[in-house]
Parts: structure tokens; C-alpha cells; sequence
């Protein structure tokens, strides 16, 4: 973080208000025990911009209005970069310099490579493998209900979006790694995660023999043995796919010929693997959670999949014959965005909504907020999907809703993301009714995703 500068002068712009807390810890502790619960009682208090003592004479930047994602994201985004944000540092070392930490030249190369992977006609090709994985996995489930024997539905859905991942961007199976991926990286999500609200947590994992270096460090290694086996198989196997896996290794630099170093192409490969599938997977994990919370809206949703179904699998020709489907989707990423705050580094002095935000700042935007803003959502914590038919998305600014962010970093996968959402959700609804086991709590865990806390052991009625 960095100490806030004071512009002198007639014309100087306010900071934005915020607490300083007590010194010399300032706000710091309210981040590291409930960091949604912190936002949210800032935003209450002191409105869209806020300036906070985190530590010390450090400060840290909370922006919440649509205006201000639109200055940030789009408008000026190339000011705001990914780092070196103290959270993304943080990432950095498990994930690499993929698309998801990269900035400037290096990152709009990265993006204009992979591009292509996640075009609108390669997606519909890859919309059978991900029906075709869904019913494997509901006709295994049939001795699961025959027994009444509770399901993990988010442990459920990580181990399909990640058999999808593999099968469609990568040409492999990864469904063996299936349990390995999970746990190696729900450390380094808990990890990352803990280390967060900790001040300069970055450097100390410099420092090889602390407890939770050593925990990153071991999980990380890993997941990398997962990514070399990915990579590996491609290379002995000699097949030349044009999947995303294919696209970056045959790529080429204009100026020099060169291909992508397999450092570079390791990055990309474990960014897209960890992405691709843990944030669709946290999406859907919620969706079941709210219908099950939400009979109605449940039996709308399946009165429109069996009138367009009819007991077949879905194809990508059916998703703009539902909309309600995507309209449950929509409305859960409003309440439980996976990416629930996004992060940047502010490298020159500038104003947003009219503050003042210095050189060198840590700031943080969190759709979460956002999606609870009640001047752009009535009764926000209600869950109704009928916000999301086209009047009503119409009357919304672009970006009082951010579930996969915006401006030209907006994540690549997002077509992809909704897509096998819609798919797999129909296709689960049309089978099963998937209900919360009675007194069960589920609570949120703001890990590097917004996951639900420990297991969400959901029955599974047939349809």
C-alpha cells in the first residue's frame, strides 16, 4: 500500500472519506475477519468512494459506483493495473504471470493468442462435450438418490467444470486429477486468502521455512505437476488440436518468430485450468443453493426446462429458449458473484468521482457491493430473477452489474462461462431436484472466489 500524498494548492480535490481507525493497525483487522462484512458497513457509512487506514500512514482506495468501475475499468483502465496490487501479488507465485496478473503490452499479446479459443463458433463446439460430461455424472448420481445419500454439490460441480476444461480447452481428461486439483488448491485458496488482510503478507513468502509459506509452496508444486503432465502429453502425443492448448503453442511472435517460452505457456495453462473451472463451478453450487431456498422460482425454472426439453439433452440452439435460465444464473451471480472484488493499482495520480486518488495506489472495487447498490437494486438481497428480463437490464447502468468485469480486461472466458452454466443447469434441473439438507447453515467463505463455507451437502430427488 501506499502513503497517501496531500495536493497543495486552490484547486486540490478532497480525499474521500473513510475511517482511520486506531493507530497504529488502523482498519486492517475488519479485512482480515469479515471482509464483506467491512466493505458493506463502509459503503453504509461513508458512501461510493472511500479512503481507509489500513496500517500505519498506508492507505487503501474502496470505490463502489458504476461510474467509478467505468473510469477504472474502461475509461482510463490503462492507469490501473493488475500490479503489483498487494492481494495479486500475493497470487502471483501460485498462478504466474498469466492473463489473470499480466499487464501492459505483455498481457494485450497474451489475450490477442488466446482470443480465438473462445470464439462465439468454437464454444458451440464445445457444447456437447459438456453435455455429454453432465449426464456421465447424473447417471452416476442415480445410485446416489436411490440411497438417499447426501451430495457435495460444490465439490460435485468443481470436479465437472473441471472434466470440461480439461476436455474442451486442453484436449485432455483430467478427471483422475479431479480430487488433486481440489485439494492442492482450496489450500492455496485458503492460504492466499488468509494472507490477504495481512500488511507486506507478499514478502514473507520469501521467506521459505514460515508454516504458510510452506503450505503454498507444497500445494502450488502440485498443481504445477498437473499443468507439466498437460503439457507434456500434448507435446508427446504429437496432436496438433486447435484447441486453446494448441493456439499457444503454435503461436509465434510477429517481430522475432519466437514461441511462447514454457514458462509463459505453463502461466497461461494454470490460469486457465484454476479459472476456467472453480469460478462456474462456485456460480452453479450457489444457483442450487438459492433454488433450493426459493421453491417458486425453482418450479418456474422447471416448467421452462421441460417445455423446451422435453427429457433430451440441451444444445447451445436452446439457450435463447431460455431465458429463465439465464435470468437464475444472472440473479445468482448478482448475490454471490464469484469474483467478488476486483482489484487494481493505480499508477499515476487521478480523480475518481471527483476525489483525488494519488500515484501509486492500492485500490479495491467489489461487485458484491455493488450488487446490493439500492439505487440500482430494490430490496437487494432478495433473490428475483425477473430483474434480469431485457426492460429491465435496459434501465441499469453497464456496470451496476459485473459478474466477469469490465473495460478491455473483462474475463475472456465469459461467453464460455455462460454458456456451460446454462447448459449444465438445465440439464441437472431437468433430472434432479437438488434440496439443502434441513438445518443445515451455509455461509460465505471470501476465498480468491466466493465460495460456500465447507461442504453444501444438498439430497437429490428424481425428476
Amino acid at each position: 500500500m501506499t502513503t497517501a500524498t496531500v495536493k497543495t494548492g486552490t484547486n486540490r480535490l478532497p480525499d474521500p472519506p473513510g475511517p482511520l481507525g486506531q493507530w497504529p493497525q488502523g482498519v486492517i483487522k475488519q479485512f482480515q475477519n469479515q471482509p464483506l462484512q467491512a466493505m458493506m458497513a463502509m459503503f453504509h457509512e461513508y458512501g461510493d468512494a472511500i479512503r481507509f487506514r489500513a496500517v500505519l500512514n498506508f492507505y487503501g482506495y474502496l470505490f463502489f459506483h458504476p461510474d467509478h468501475y467505468k473510469h477504472i475499468l474502461q475509461d482510463n483502465n490503462r492507469n490501473y493495473t493488475k500490479m503489483p496490487h498487494p492481494s495479486l501479488a500475493l497470487l502471483q507465485p501460485v498462478i504466474g504471470n498469466g492473463l489473470l496478473t499480466s499487464d501492459g503490452e505483455f498481457w494485450r499479446r497474451q489475450r490477442r493468442l488466446a482470443s480465438p479459443a473462445f470464439h462465439r463458433k468454437r464454444i458451440a463446439a464445445f457444447a456437447t462435450t459438456m453435455t455429454e460430461a453432465t449426464d456421465t455424472m447424473l447417471q452416476n448420481w442415480h445410485s446416489v438418490a436411490k440411497d438417499g445419500r447426501p451430495l457435495d454439490v460444490n465439490e460435485a460441480m468443481m470436479h465437472l467444470t473441471l472434466e470440461i476444461v480439461g476436455k474442451t480447452l486442453f484436449s485432455i481428461d483430467l478427471t483422475r486429477e479431479a480430487d488433486t486439483v481440489g485439494e492442492a488448491f482450496s489450500v492455496v485458496n485458503e492460504e492466499v486468502a488468509r494472507l490477504t488482510g495481512i500488511p507486506f503478507a507478499n514478502l514473507g513468502l520469501k521467506i521459505p521455512f514460515l508454516p504458510s509459506t510452506r503450505r503454498i509452496n507444497t500445494n502450488t508444486a502440485v498443481l504445477t505437476n498437473v499443468v507439466h503432465s498437460i503439457i507434456q502429453e500434448r507435446r508427446q502425443s504429437g496432436l496438433e488440436a486447435e484447441d486453446l492448448l494448441g493456439m499457444l503453442m503454435s503461436a509465434r511472435d510477429e517481430d522475432s518468430g519466437e514461441g511462447m517460452s514454457d514458462q509463459q505457456l505453463h502461466d497461461e495453462v494454470m490460469t486457465i485450468m484454476l479459472a476456467g473451472h472453480e469460478t462456474t463451478a462456485v456460480a452453479l453450487a450457489w444457483t442450487f443453493f438459492l433454488l433450493s431456498e426459493h421453491p417458486a422460482v425453482r418450479e418456474e425454472l422447471e416448467a421452462e426446462v421441460d417445455r423446451v426439453l422435453n427429457g433430451r439433452l440441451p444444445t447451445i440452439d436452446d439457450i435463447p429458449n431460455l431465458p429463465y435460465a439465464t435470468m437464475v444464473l444472472e440473479e445468482s451471480m448478482r448475490l454471490y458473484p464469484p469474483a467478488y472484488a476486483i482489484a487494481r493499482w493505480g499508477n499515476e495520480e487521478d480523480e475518481v468521482g471527483g476525489y483525488y486518488v494519488p500515484k501509486n495506489s492500492v485500490i479495491t472495487t467489489s461487485p458484491y457491493v455493488t450488487h446490493r447498490h439500492p439505487e440500482f437494486w430494490d430490496d437487494p438481497e432478495r433473490f428475483d430473477p425477473q430483474r434480469f428480463t431485457p426492460e429491465r437490464k435496459a434501465e441499469r447502468p453497464r456496470y451496476a452489474y459485473l459478474p466477469f468485469g469490465g473495460g478491455p480486461r473483462q474475463c475472456i472466458g465469459n461467453s464460455f462461462a455462460m454458456t456451460e452454466a446454462t447448459l449444465l443447469l438445465t440439464s441437472i434441473v431437468q433430472r434432479y431436484r437438488l434440496t439443502l439438507l434441513p438445518g443445515t447453515t451455509v455461509e460465505i467463505e471470501p476465498l480468491i472466489t466466493l465460495r460456500p463455507k465447507g461442504h453444501l451437502m444438498m439430497t437429490l430427488i428424481s425428476r
